[in-house]
């Protein structure tokens, strides 16, 4: 593997991005990452259960049309991302599409990479877009089982639903990434690193935050006038 030195003048930030993710770099920090936020919640590192989804999302015109699809449900034109998480919503596998690929589809291999790197997770939630073939296949070729979690049907307007929030969540935190709003990459495989180093700056912040964020330096005196006259706070 080659070296920054054997470059000249100076690699760009780019090609340090390449080449940790074709040296395995970011997987690994993000998966030690993982871990240390898992105990500092007071879990056991390796999780027991997770939660599947995916997202759409619209992509540059630099990517090429071959890796790119229409949504016809979400009448998205772009990219699919999966993800698995555990139940605090840390990722524990992801694997981008083209848009038009099906829930029942695109969930296979992020499904297949949880079950060989987490061999521990033995339940997975998922929504109704995931009903279907797909929980047949996980039982009989995963050995795994893939629960869904299906709306009330008197449900009317938007409700968090058990057990699949924490997932949902994960999406939050991805897409207030400005470089996660939309897929720039020519290459899947370099917009799932994206993802990991997006997860990565998040877990980051949750280790060293040891208290509620505050301006540093002294606080300010504030004056409150009352009728009895002035009080500081």
């Amino acid at each position: 593997m080659a070296s920054p030195k054997d470059f000249a003048p100076w690699p760009t930030v780019y090609w340090y991005f390449t080449w940790w993710h074709d040296d395995g770099a970011v997987e690994r920090i993000h998966d030690a990452l993982r871990s240390k936020v898992r105990e500092a919640d007071g879990r056991v590192a390796e999780p027991r259960a997770g939660l599947i989804d995916s997202q759409s999302v619209r992509t540059t015109d630099t990517v090429p049309a071959a890796t790119r699809g229409f949504d016809a449900g979400k009448k998205v034109k772009g990219c699919k991302r999966f993800i698995v998480t555990d139940t605090l919503g840390l990722l524990l596998a992801v694997h981008v599409v083209a848009a038009s690929v099906q829930d029942r589809d695109g969930a296979k291999r992020p499904l297949l990479w949880t079950r060989l790197d987490h061999p521990e997770v033995r339940k997975v939630w998922a929504d109704q877009g995931f009903a279907g073939r797909l929980v047949d296949w996980a039982t009989q070729i995963l050995g795994r089982e893939l629960e869904i979690v299906r709306k009330d049907p008197d449900q009317r307007g938007f409700q968090v639903q058990p057990k699949r929030w924490a997932v949902e969540r994960t999406f939050s935190w991805l897409t207030a990434h400005r470089r996660l709003a939309r897929d720039y990459e020519t290459s899947l495989a370099h917009s799932e690193t994206m993802i990991r180093w997006a997860m990565i700056g998040i877990m980051v912040r949750r280790l060293t935050r040891r208290c509620p964020a505050a301006r540093p330096g002294p606080k300010p005196l504030i004056q409150v006038r009352l009728h009895a006259g002035t009080v500081q706070a």
